[in-house]
């Protein structure tokens, strides 16, 4: 496990890293686009096998082992509601927290998640993804919410009152 976290967190100083010199290159704009090119291509790569389940939460609860073999506490959440194929993931800890102010980065969010969830929309349009909650913003978790349309034979999505 401390080897696939190692992994994460110098893969994370890359990140932040790249990013700093493109922005100061760039400037703010370009480095995000610059940053997001190919992002989109891996996210598919990585989250298509698993979005292809008949519900996002099936999808991310089989995602946790590998959270978990970098350190991260993570659960799911099924939300789903009015022919709406939802989740909420939640993350007990940021492992970038640290990492980010080595960069000079107060918070790791733009740098790590916001690229994350930008990737993740543009890999898969018909989703949407977004930061509920930080915990680099004081909040004791991080909360990121998906919703799809609700697959036809997924059962899930049936109107509530």
């Amino acid at each position: 496990m401390q080897n696939a976290k190692t992994e994460l967190i110098e893969s994370a100083r890359k990140k932040f890293s790249r990013y700093k010199a493109l922005s100061q290159q760039l400037g703010e704009a370009a480095a995000w686009e610059a940053m997001l090119e190919g992002f989109p291509e891996i996210q598919r790569q990585r989250m298509g096998p698993l979005l292809a389940r008949p519900t996002l939460a099936e999808a991310f609860r089989e995602a946790i082992p590998q959270f978990k073999t970098i350190g991260m506490e993570m659960e799911v959440v099924d939300i789903s509601n009015r022919g709406i194929d939802a989740v909420l993931e939640i993350q007990r800890i940021c492992p970038w927290l640290e990492v980010c102010k080595e960069f000079g980065f107060e918070t790791p969010c733009h740098v790590i998640c916001e690229l994350d969830t930008a990737a993740t929309r543009r890999a898969f349009p018909e989703m949407n993804g977004e930061i509920l909650c930080r915990q680099a913003l004081g909040a004791p978790v991080c909360i990121f919410e998906y919703d799809r349309p609700a697959k036809a034979s997924s059962g899930h999505g049936a109107a509530s009152t």
